[in-house]
């Protein structure tokens, strides 16, 4: 079993290896994180790990407020996840390479990171200024007749993305092709699609890329019905990529 211990960045979203993730980091604890990456040569990775919170926030609250205006915000590196912070997240997260970390004169951070590699958190500490895990490295199985689904797959989701544009009134790209290598196609499908976070992190952790596969092919194709059913259904630009503001 390969482990390895990183600082912990959780979000409200799921990253999946090789998909990229843009970050403006305000909050200190996340600040001090990426002050320390910096530290790192450029020439080794920078690397986080990225987990989807199950039950906290993403961001600590900064003032006092409503119903009590005298409460002290929450602070240190695990406030808003409470007393035990590991059941807060989602144990199956992803390894974050930040390729661009960028401090702004506010002392704020612009950063692109690009997924890597599934990791399972094992613990978290937060006897630092920012939390880091114990992670253990997932391998990424290709299962039973990877090919074949991943080619069922991309048409489902071509089919899928017309759907949607014919939903909006408009077309997406279709300029760019899509990867055949079928982990590349699970992840980028996974990514992609108008699904929510539970829905996103079950396809995260897989037990294999087949099994991926295999259930986006049945979502994507109850997607589309539901979509054929209510054309006027709105859907978010599969071509575009939010920022989190963490």
């Amino acid at each position: 079993m390969t482990t390895v211990r990183l600082p912990l960045f959780p979000l409200n979203s799921v990253l999946f290896p090789g998909l990229v993730l843009p970050l403006n980091v305000f909050e200190e604890r996340y600040r001090a994180m990426m002050r320390e990456l910096l530290k790192t040569s450029e020439d080794e990775p920078r690397r986080f790990a990225v987990v989807a919170i199950r039950d906290g926030h993403e961001v600590a609250p900064s003032a006092p407020g409503m119903p009590d205006p005298t409460a002290l915000p929450d602070q240190g590196p695990a406030a808003g996840f409470g007393t035990d912070p590991a059941t807060a997240f989602h144990s199956v997260g992803c390894v974050a390479d930040a390729a661009t970390i960028r401090e702004r004169a506010d002392g704020t951070f612009e950063v692109l990171a690009t997924g890597t590699t599934r990791v399972r958190v094992l613990s978290v500490d937060t006897s630092g200024p920012y939390m880091t895990a114990e992670l253990e490295e997932l391998p990424e199985e290709p299962g039973d007749e990877a090919g074949a689904l991943a080619e069922g797959v991309l048409r489902a989701f071509r089919q899928y993305q017309k759907r949607l544009a014919g939903a909006r009134e408009r077309s997406l790209s279709s300029g760019t092709e899509l990867p055949d290598e079928p982990s590349v196609v699970s992840y980028l499908v996974a990514a992609a699609a108008m699904l929510d976070t539970p829905t996103k992190q079950r396809l995260l952790q897989a037990p294999d890329t087949a099994s991926r596969l295999r259930d986006e092919l049945k979502l994507l194709r109850a997607e589309t019905a539901i979509i054929r059913s209510l054309p006027s259904l709105p859907a978010a630009d599969l071509t575009r990529s939010p920022t989190s503001l963490n």
